[in-house]
């Protein structure tokens, strides 16, 4: 319940964010809506490699692996800029788009995991490829300033000291991931609604 409101609290504040210059244009309107249903797909596909990550390893509950985690390196993309009081959708796209690169690089740590779902994982990096590329293709069609943010999030994958550790490095790159798309799905519905 806890996790619950910390992830919803920065939405509280959105609801007194300047309306977005853009949330009258038609294609902009057209862009969001497209995008958010590319996002709703990705997060399931996203849950369907959780699963298998679950059903597989037996690596189902965060709260477990926390004290794993802490050696690991793992960390989430950045957001802020998506659920701030000085929301700017630029300066959100930028995150959501560098993300979207960090992610769609992490996932190849699932090519050697799971080889039996190679075919799964390629689409998953194929569709973080096409989401960040139709945000930067919006963001030049609008001439919005592209702000490219330091890397902080999900680079290149360290060197596992343990097969185990592998494993859940995995885990915890996907749940990442899933909070990371949920976030960057709320931006979009929110500028949708503008």
């Amino acid at each position: 319940l806890l996790l619950g409101v910390m992830l919803w609290a920065p939405w509280w504040m959105l609801h007194g964010a300047p309306l977005a210059e853009l949330s009258g244009d038609q294609d902009f309107q057209l862009f969001l809506h497209k995008n958010l249903e590319f996002t709703r797909k990705i997060k399931g596909d996203v849950a369907v490699l959780q699963r298998v990550v679950c059903d597989t390893f037996q690596l189902c509950k965060e709260e477990e692996l926390l004290l794993v985690r802490q050696d690991l390196g793992i960390v989430q993309a950045p957001l802020e800029q998506c659920h701030s009081r000085t929301f700017q959708a630029e300066a959100c796209f930028s995150q959501i788009r560098d993300g979207l690169r960090a992610y769609h690089g992490s996932l190849a740590a699932f090519l050697e995991l799971l080889p039996g779902h190679t075919s799964l994982v390629e689409t998953l990096q194929l569709d973080a490829a096409n989401l960040s590329s139709n945000i930067q293709q919006q963001m030049e069609d609008l001439g919005l300033a592209t702000v490219t943010y330091p890397t902080e999030g999900p680079g290149p994958l360290p060197a596992f000291s343990s097969r185990f550790h592998h494993q859940v490095s995995g885990f915890f790159i996907l749940a990442n991931f899933q909070r990371f798309l949920e976030t960057a799905y709320r931006a979009l519905r929110h500028l949708a609604c503008l």
